[in-house]
């Protein structure tokens, strides 16, 4: 069994894998694609992955302490020689395990995401809210860098990141660039929101809007003249909408629907889809806020949102079905594939009949 960790990160970035699996009872596996391979022939014991995970603590300066006591723990760790990486440690029957996401140096190109330039050109929008959306490993990070990148290139101002933890390092270029890391730099998204206020922001990226205190404060930060980017677990506009909607009490509802609808200007879905062939392409859902968008927000019809969105085609819009249609069209994914990512799977299957 391998015993230096530094070999086996370097082992992951040589073979571009995206995650490093440290699990007791299974060797050290790797993420490549989508799919998962084991890279040493040994299982590791409880022992094994105990040593390798102290051994990320050390090399990150971290405390083991937190991880022992609450079972969980996430942080980001830069190893000389081998690369930056995204560490999730936690315990498993009682031992030791983690998931490392592989962090490259240099930001990522856009095109080579298959980032369309309808999303690219939201680097435009001035104020208000921007949200970028999809289950976990779908990318959101990547795209919420790239327009991050796209806004420092062409835009004098402040942008401050509020990270957990910081996956992609930003230089000063027309922009200066403040990054926080959750934890490290300050203590969670709320107070670090509310403390950029005060930092004459023109940009505000935050990492995730986890709950009921960091939505609050980043509606009302949207409504204070900046651009605040942030992303949420879920997948559509409308689900997306009700999700923000959903975590405050009922008798606020109304109050909120009408806030939204004030300060959102776009949200992006977007879902990691596997090509024949072997590999990943991204489906994107892209929902501009027009005038009747926002009456459907305030009235709380979002689910009548779908019908805007496939008509407003010039407009850079489009659903998440018709680009998972297309991606069929185009001979990149099975039927079987446009079927299992499609959000109506029923109208789906009679457009490709």
């Amino acid at each position: 069994m391998a015993q230096d960790i530094k070999e086996i990160l370097k082992l992951g970035l040589d073979q571009e894998g995206s995650d490093i699996f440290l699990i007791p009872g299974s060797p050290i596996c790797l993420k490549r694609e989508g799919e998962i391979y084991a890279i040493t022939e040994e299982r590791m014991m409880p022992a094994d992955s105990e040593k390798l995970i102290r051994q990320i603590y050390e090399i990150s300066g971290r405390d083991i302490d937190l991880l022992l006591h609450t079972g969980d723990d996430d942080f980001s760790v830069s190893v000389p020689g081998a690369g930056r990486f995204r560490c999730n440690a936690y315990k498993q029957r009682s031992s030791l395990a983690a998931v490392l996401r592989i962090v490259t140096f240099g930001l990522p190109d856009c095109e080579k995401m298959h980032i369309p330039p309808a999303v690219m050109g939201l680097s435009r929008i001035k104020n208000g809210m921007i949200l970028v959306t999809g289950p976990a490993g779908s990318g959101k990070s990547t795209t919420l860098s790239c327009l991050i990148d796209r806004i420092n290139q062409e835009k004098s101002g402040h942008i401050i990141t509020i990270e957990d933890p910081i996956e992609y390092i930003h230089s000063h270029r027309k922009s200066l660039v403040s990054q926080r890391e959750i934890s490290h730099d300050t203590e969670n998204y709320e107070v670090a929101l509310r403390a950029a206020l005060r930092q004459t922001p023109n940009v505000i990226l935050l990492g995730e809007m986890r709950d009921f205190e960091t939505i609050q404060t980043a509606l009302t930060a949207a409504e204070t003249g900046q651009l605040l980017l942030s992303s949420l677990h879920t997948v559509g506009a409308a689900k997306t909408i009700d999700r923000i909607v959903d975590v405050f009490p009922a008798g606020q509802q109304e109050q909120i629907r009408v806030q939204i609808s004030m300060v959102l200007r776009a949200v992006v879905s977007q879902q990691l889809l596997p090509v024949i062939g072997g590999g990943l392409e991204p489906a994107f859902e892209i929902m501009i806020v027009n005038p009747a968008i926002q009456n459907m927000i305030r009235e709380g019809k979002v689910h009548q949102m779908d019908n805007v969105i496939y008509a407003g085609a010039e407009a850079g819009m489009r659903t998440m079905d018709n680009d998972i249609l297309r991606l069929y069209r185009e001979g990149k994914i099975t039927r079987d594939t446009a079927l299992t990512y499609a959000v109506n799977p029923d109208i789906l299957e009679r457009k490709l009949n």
